[in-house]
């Protein structure tokens, strides 16, 4: 008799154990600083001063990267054309939207942001991260959807209203935390360990090849003594990030092909027409098509093109416009050296880094 009134009374234990309820995480305010990790020969970078990075607030701004409720049918997120493998670029000429339409210019790979000081987007209309973060949300090409919409359906989410609560104190959605966090997560965006960076650091050498492409990289043309003359590449690709921050026409085009205006849209000064802005060329190799429009599949075009492909018009880079003549005069091996040399600045942990996938 006792063995069952033991049993019993041990089944009731156990009855009201399991019908406990489970212990709920209540989301609560976390402003532990983001650990921004960077060389010192990147200088410090100017972060804003109204957004501190945050463990919470970077973790926020990737959920919403990788959130595909950010377009009207919920099928694209902002990793669908920025794509880590690719440079957080895009392979296609032009991305395609959710409404099938091609966007007018080609997808800029996202890294090394946090030292960005001209504007963003290939013609710079934005003047901050958090402004640029919310433009292909709207835009009729890209996600079409409206910035009403994603905060309803944002705000409908208790992952993200909790997360709202740890970044930001409280679990209001809208459209400014939206894009504070986003530019939080997107600049903690880093490349800086390419081979070339190792090479630097007096970890690795260079091939023989590579060593000969990086000296004509550097090197200034110099139309009068062909021997000594180089690819003159650092004068607009330079400093620890292979870019000047400037906006200039390439020679793509002459005046009478220019299709799209660029800069000029923005500054409204026709000296600015046909002017974009000057990429990094920090894992260049993994960000094909080239150029805004993504003309050039392949760095071969590329070097081509500036060795002999170079068009004048009213607005070309005073840059640039020496080498129209001639051309920069690059033999076969001249090329190839330059694209290996090119191909030492991708940087293999950027491309795979877990810290920046989904």
């Amino acid at each position: 008799m006792n063995r069952i009134v033991s049993f019993f009374f041990m089944l009731i234990v156990i009855l009201i154990v399991a019908c406990q309820p489970e212990d709920v995480e209540i989301a609560q305010y976390d402003g532990t600083l983001y650990n921004f990790v960077f060389p010192e020969n990147f200088g410090d970078p100017e972060l804003p001063k109204d957004n501190n990075l945050t463990k919470e607030g970077v973790k926020l701004g990737k959920m919403l990267f990788f959130e595909k409720a950010l377009s009207k049918d919920g099928t694209q997120s902002c990793a669908s054309c920025h794509v880590q493998n690719d440079g957080f670029s895009d392979k296609n000429q032009f991305s395609k939207g959710v409404d099938g339409l091609l966007g007018k210019r080609q997808a800029m790979p996202i890294f090394n942001l946090a030292w960005h000081k001209t504007g963003f987007f290939w013609d710079g209309r934005a003047a901050t991260l958090r402004e640029q973060s919310l433009k292909p949300i709207q835009d009729p090409l890209e996600m079409h959807e409206t910035l009403e919409n994603v905060v309803l359906k944002l705000s409908g989410n208790k992952t993200y209203t909790d997360q709202f609560i740890r970044a930001f104190g409280t679990p209001e959605v809208n459209s400014t935390k939206v894009s504070l966090a986003l530019e939080q997560f997107m600049m903690t965006i880093v490349s800086f360990d390419s081979k070339y960076d190792q090479y630097l650091a007096g970890k690795v050498t260079l091939s023989e090849s590579e060593e000969r492409g990086r000296s004509l990289f550097f090197t200034e043309y110099n139309q009068f003594f062909p021997d000594l003359s180089g690819a003159d590449c650092a004068h607009c690709h330079s400093g620890p990030n292979f870019e000047n921050g400037e906006f200039m026409n390439n020679g793509l085009d002459n005046d009478s092909d220019f299709t799209d205006y660029g800069r000029e849209k923005v500054s409204n000064l026709a000296s600015d027409r046909a002017a974009f802005l000057m990429p990094s060329l920090r894992n260049v190799a993994h960000t094909a098509p080239y150029m805004h429009d993504g003309r050039f599949k392949t760095l071969e075009e590329v070097v081509e093109h500036y060795n002999s492909g170079v068009k004048m018009s009213s607005t070309v880079s005073p840059l640039i416009m020496p080498t129209i003549a001639k051309g920069l005069g690059l033999s076969a091996q001249d090329k190839t050296d330059l694209v290996n040399f090119l191909k030492t600045l991708s940087d293999q942990k950027f491309l795979t880094n877990p810290e920046y996938a989904q």
